[in-house]
């Protein structure tokens, strides 16, 4: 932990990276009409290949996720290449590929009911899911 004295004010802050306790259901977000990783993104997918090389015994599953605009092709191709994009990373800091699988599913399920951009930017994601073996 980080101490920080502001005037007479001290702020505690925690550490922005290190290992997870669990990467179960984490997601990572995109741009509209991007399979770009951000900064963010690009982050947290280095905190879960952290993760996965202190459990060597998990695999996992990358889904890809979209909003519901665009047809169904198109929004399958996107959640495709957002996956593959997010698997990549994680093969780049060191994961097995054979410990990494991807699937898209567009648009076709939504994790977050609703319509707007508040819930697109929701479903625009990838999401991690942990397979043991």
């Amino acid at each position: 932990m980080k101490k920080i004295l502001f005037g007479m004010l001290t702020i505690t802050l925690a550490a922005c990276s290190g290992v997870p306790s669990n990467i179960n259901d984490d997601k990572v977000f995109f741009a509209f009409d991007s399979a770009v990783i951000s900064d963010a993104s690009h982050e947290n997918l280095s905190e879960q290949a952290l993760y996965m090389k202190k459990h060597p015994d998990i695999n996992v599953i990358m889904e890809g996720h979209c909003d519901e605009r665009g047809s169904t092709e198109y929004n399958l191709a996107l959640g495709a290449l957002r996956a593959g994009n997010a698997a990549h990373v994680l093969i780049k800091e060191g994961i097995e590929p054979e410990r990494i699988k991807t699937i898209s599913y567009g648009k076709e399920r939504p994790q977050y009911p609703g319509t707007g951009e508040e819930v697109w930017a929701k479903n625009r994601n990838v999401t991690t899911k942990v397979v043991e073996d």
